[in-house]
């Protein structure tokens, strides 16, 4: 009890101990730990961490020497009382980033009796114990015992040829430790050992050894071991054909080690890992698979097991070690597979059909990694990747998703058995692949196999295993879309009827069950909704009763956001399911989720509430919209536009099938709300479509006092009447769109045109009036075809140019307006230039084939102004869209790119800004283009001092670098390469200038690429030395204060995104980054508030998919 208490009051901050109170405390407690007693040993342990950070540093050292003799000591108990007790003390001591000198003291203490314990001690149970302390000391402070590394690694070679197997282990461990922190005369001294005895090759015991030992340095620092690989990997592929099962195991390991943290070195190897891994892959020397496995006719179950069965007194299992070669191959292949992604095409030639092949594997830990591996393999393929994607390169033939199209028939017989399994694993495993082949392809595709498809993943939905229930549920949600495509009725000619009674019976035994995991709740919920919306109209009286638990769902907190998604679902439904049963009370339900503080449960509900509307007009009266219409003008705010234009997609519905029910937000703050967001600044893209939609359909339903003069009226009287609330020159042109809109859906409308004319003309128009008529008229000429007269030409065509790409009905006036643009691209000032480079841009899309070529030609002007304003013109032919002049422009771009060699600053740059337009909407028109462009653009990211000057201000001197821009420019491209064609890149080299950035300006803002770049196979970004700016002068002025504190938030960002990646936290520079991180309490703060927003963020984001 009274060494409880001292626990007790040694963890409390208050407890201070005088030098007297210090020996005593410290003297019991060493005491304590020889009694008799093992509690009372084992809270004398406990107590010696707390008491290290509460005495001084000359009573530390007396416990560690106290410990250090109690380890050698003849009682077993005793020694091992003290080897966890100095473990405690090492794990209390200060990381050695914080420069105490206590743990500097106390390492130098223990390392000398350690090194001799594990030298000299004949006892193998202190060399153990030893080996663990020393390598527990030298992961937390390895960088303290740097003098001592020689003679650690003098005591620790020879323990690798101990007899014991348990003391080579723990001896590899401890040099996996040493390695992360020694200087690199002794890590040299490690490796040409290492060489010398496996090219040596005394014995297979140490030879296997050995290997281990490579492939724990590789894991723990493989930036450092990458330059002996050359004369590594030729011994390791020797030893790989010695016929020895657990060598080959451990040389595979070693591959899979150097493949994921020796990326660039081992890169011309990997062609041989590859084919090494396919060998052993299907290396079972004591078992015949039969060859009817291979026939898809032959997949009975039963009969598998017959024929498995007559094998089996052939061999015994304890005695077979091949499933261990073959675990290793399978997660080899899975290493290169996830780290080499420009390989794609090749791993489906060849790695693809070998995995396939291995679904039949009979050991199911094998199996499971040969399932991980080809997960891996299809998440690479994923078409979300933009390169994957686009159709130029799809055209040059064989595409790795065409190729797994093609292998798709091969995996429906393999995994199905892995369904019945008793593996929970493998069968998650199993269930997750087949979701993420069932996602990827046509439903024709499994029609054939549905038969033997359905009752394994039944059978899965009922397992007792929660994990197992929910990936099955989520297989059943889309196996019920395989069997009934709604989207594709023409194609729709397989009989669903014998699999809808067993796919609802199984789910709705799990929707109606109240004590099961939130997770399968869930997606019952989905899988049920999914079922009504494609089979609802099989289902019969079942229907009604399933829609009343989904009421009830809806009621509940937990489960009303995923109910909402799912009546979303079915309310979409081309079957017209009915709803009515429930809309009586649903509607109300939902009409409330909008008062809400869940943003997704709005935005959700928002999107249910549309699609009720438009669907069950007949069903839903005044009432039930009233109720919503209640709760709409607090959501339409500048502050969330995706909520407010799901509200405006609302009303635009209501507008369209219950017109009647707008006569009374005229009236309210509906109206007074959206033509305030009009005039918001940030109303753009969808939001301003969807307000554009809403005006045209408001028009449309001629309620008194919403007509089309009303309603100009309310858009355009500010203007005139030079109203304040009009501050950004942004609204004018949503205003100006609101307008056209307007205009297109009345027939009266076009009569305004000769007002706005006559506004333009009007020498009392303010500026503000004349540019809203301007922009107006440009915006009502795009939609309607006048016949206006040569002085209206004038008026109208800047405006035309301005408000859309599509402007054919200029193509009489081109030739005058070219000449006149031409006479300005030379002028000085650039944003001049920049007007008249769009307007370029905008008339060549009218006639590509006549302007393209003269734009070209300019090219060779003299004039580096007009050079600049002929490559930004480019950039305004360029959209995300199909276009006339795309195969022209791909012909001729490399042209206009070669600006990049051009000896204007300014040409440079405007060249990289159309290159990085080109490879964020477009990608094709520049992937094939760099090889000859990405060392231009690399050579634009290095500091140029003969571009930093120095001004004179008064009595002060200013540096001023002209190269900054250009600089940010080209980082701004790599940023959009990384998206769009990293497939092109080589990651490397690519790095390489991503590191020199990070050194860079703080302007380059590096640091938001590096979060993006985690998202990269788990490779370099380990290597990479992140470090924050010098502090700035105490008399700086605030604004650097401000950009001081910014480049810390993005350096903590980047550190959270580096973090994601799998075995992040073991890299020693990202562990030593956090112990810097941690020590300050202003970093530490902005770090933690970095990881709350990223947490926040996937989780909404989870709930918004």
């Amino acid at each position: 009890m009274a060494t409880n208490d001292l626990m007790s009051e040694l963890q409390k901050d208050s407890i201070k101990l005088d030098d007297d109170s210090e020996r005593k405390v410290v003297k019991m407690i060493l005491k304590l730990l020889e009694d008799k007693n093992g509690e009372v040993q084992n809270l004398a342990v406990k107590c010696l961490g707390p008491l290290v950070s509460k005495v001084k540093e000359y009573q530390v050292e007396t416990i560690v020497d106290t410990l250090c003799t109690n380890m050698l000591a003849d009682k077993e108990q005793l020694r091992d009382i003290s080897s966890i007790g100095l473990k405690t003390v090492i794990g209390e001591l200060p990381p050695a980033s914080s420069g105490s000198a206590l743990a500097a003291s106390v390492c130098k203490k223990i390392t000398g009796r350690l090194t001799s314990a594990i030298a000299k001690q004949e006892d193998v149970s202190v060399q153990l114990e030893a080996l663990d302390i020393m390598a527990d000391m030298l992961c937390r402070l390895g960088g303290l015992l740097v003098n001592f590394h020689p003679s650690i690694l003098s005591c620790l070679l020879p323990q690798l040829t101990s007899p014991r197997l348990a003391v080579r282990k723990r001896t590899i461990i401890a040099l996996g430790h040493l390695v992360m922190s020694c200087g690199n005369l002794v890590f040299v001294d490690l490796m040409e050992h290492l060489l010398s005895e496996l090219s040596r090759n005394d014995s297979m015991s140490t030879t296997r050894t050995y290997i281990q030992c490579i492939a724990a340095i590789s894991r723990q620092a493989g930036h450092r071991i990458g330059e002996y690989l050359e004369k590594i990997i030729p011994l390791v592929v020797k030893f790989c054909n010695l016929e020895d099962d657990e060598l080959r195991e451990y040389c595979i390991q070693a591959f899979e080690s150097f493949v994921r943290r020796c990326p660039k070195e081992v890169y011309p190897h990997v062609g041989t890992v590859i084919s090494i891994c396919l060998k052993y892959l299907t290396y079972d020397p004591n078992y015949n698979y039969d060859d009817e496995d291979e026939d898809e006719n032959a997949m009975d179950a039963d009969g598998a097991d017959e024929d498995y069965q007559g094998s089996d007194d052939e061999y015994s299992d304890d005695d077979d070690m091949s499933w261990k070669v073959r675990r290793a191959a399978a997660k080899c292949l899975d290493a290169v597979v996830s780290t080499r992604h420009e390989m794609l095409p090749e791993f489906y030639r060849t790695v693809s059909p070998a995995l396939i092949a291995r679904f039949k594997e009979r050991e199911e830990n094998v199996k499971a990694d040969v399932f991980h591996a080809y997960l891996s393999l299809l998440k690479q393929t994923r078409p979300a990747q933009s390169w994957l994607c686009d159709p130029d390169a799809m055209e040059q033939g064989e595409t790795p998703l065409t190729m797994l199209q093609n292998q798709v028939k091969h995996t429906q017989r393999l995994h199905l058995p892995c369904c019945r399994t008793s593996s929970s694993n493998l069968k998650i495993d199993a269930l997750s692949c087949l979701y993420v082949v069932l996602c990827n392809h046509q439903p024709q595709v499994f029609h054939p196999h549905v038969q033997a498809l359905v009752p394994p993943v039944v059978a899965c939905v009922g397992d007792p295993f929660y994990k197992i229930t929910s990936e099955a549920l989520l297989v059943s949600q889309q196996l019920v879309k395989v069997i009934r495509p709604l989207d594709q009725p023409e194609r729709d000619t397989f009989d669903a009827s014998p699999y809808i009674t067993d796919l609802f019976t199984c789910t709705i035994k799990r929707l109606k069950a109240a004590d099961i995991d939130q997770e399968v709740k869930e997606r019952a919920i989905s899988c049920m909704g999914q079922i009504i919306c494609n089979l609802g109209d099989s289902l019969g009286d079942d229907l009604p009763g399933t829609l009343q638990i989904f009421l009830e769902r809806l009621k509940n907190e937990i489960t009303r956001l995923t109910t909402v998604k799912a009546l979303t679902l079915i309310a979409g439904s081309t079957l017209k399911i009915d709803l009515r049963p429930i809309l009586d009370e649903a509607v109300p339900i939902l009409a409330s989720f909008l008062r809400k503080n869940q943003r997704a449960l709005k935005l959700s509900t928002l999107a249910s509430l549309d699609i009720l509307v438009k669907n069950y007009s007949d069903s839903v009266t005044p009432a039930m919209i009233d109720a919503v219409l209640a709760e709409l003008p607090p959501l339409i705010s500048e502050s969330d536009m995706h909520v407010s234009q799901m509200v405006i997609s609302f009303l635009t519905t209501l507008a369209r099938v219950h017109p009647l029910s707008l006569a009374k937000i005229g009236g309210s703050s509906i109206l007074s709300e959206l033509i305030s967001l009009v005039r918001s600044p940030l109303l753009q893209g969808g939001a301003l479509s969807a307000m554009l939609e809403f005006f045209q359909a408001l028009v449309g339903t001629g309620t008194s006092s919403l007509g089309y003069m009303d309603l100009l009226r309310m858009l355009t009287g500010p203007v005139y009447a030079q109203s304040a609330a009009l501050t950004h020159k942004q609204s004018y042109y949503s205003i100006a769109k609101c307008v056209a809109a307007l205009t297109r859906a009345c027939p009266d409308g076009p009569a305004v045109v000769g007002q706005f004319i006559q506004d333009v003309k009007n020498s009392r128009s303010t500026d503000s009036i004349r540019l809203l008529a301007l922009l107006s008229l440009g915006e009502v000429g795009h939609t309607f075809k006048y016949n206006y007269s040569n002085k209206q030409n004038v008026c109208v065509m800047c405006s035309v140019l301005s408000s859309s790409a599509s402007v054919a009905g200029l193509k009489p006036y081109v030739e005058g307006v070219w000449t006149l643009l031409l006479k300005h691209c030379e002028c000085a000032e650039e944003g001049t230039r920049n007007v008249v480079a769009e307007c370029l841009g905008k008339l060549t899309l009218i006639d590509p084939e006549t302007l393209l070529p003269r734009l070209k030609g300019y090219l060779l002007s003299g004039s580096s102004y007009a050079r600049s304003s002929v490559v930004t013109s480019v950039k305004f032919t360029i959209s995300d869209q199909p276009q006339t002049i795309d195969p022209l422009l791909k012909n001729c771009i490399g042209d206009f790119l070669k600006t990049l060699e051009d000896p204007d600053l300014n040409v440079r740059r405007v060249a990289l800004v159309t290159f990085n337009s080109a490879a964020h909407n477009k990608p094709s028109l520049i992937r094939d283009l760099l090889d000859t462009v990405l060392p231009h653009l690399y050579n634009e990211t290095k500091v140029r001092k003969e571009l930093i000057r120095e001004v004179e201000m008064g009595p002060f001197k200013h540096t001023v670098d002209d190269g900054l821009d250009i600089r940010k420019a080209a980082f701004e491209c790599m940023y959009t390469l990384l998206d769009s064609c990293l497939d092109r890149l080589d990651i490397f080299e690519f790095l390489n200038h991503v590191e020199d950035g990070l050194k860079d300006h703080y302007d380059i803002k590096v640091n938001i690429m590096v979060a993006d770049m985690s998202h990269l196979p788990p490779t370099t970004p380990y290597s990479m030395s992140l470090s924050l700016s010098p502090q700035v002068k105490a008399n700086s002025v605030k604004q650097e204060f401000e950009k001081q504190d910014e480049l810390k938030r993005s350096a903590m960002r980047a550190v959270v995104a580096l973090l994601t990646i799998p075995e992040a936290e073991k890299s020693p520079l990202m562990s030593e980054f956090q112990s810097q991180i941690s020590s300050n309490p202003e970093l530490a703060a902005i770090f933690e508030s970095i990881q709350r927003d990223s947490s926040s963020a996937n989780m909404e984001s989870m709930d918004t998919s």
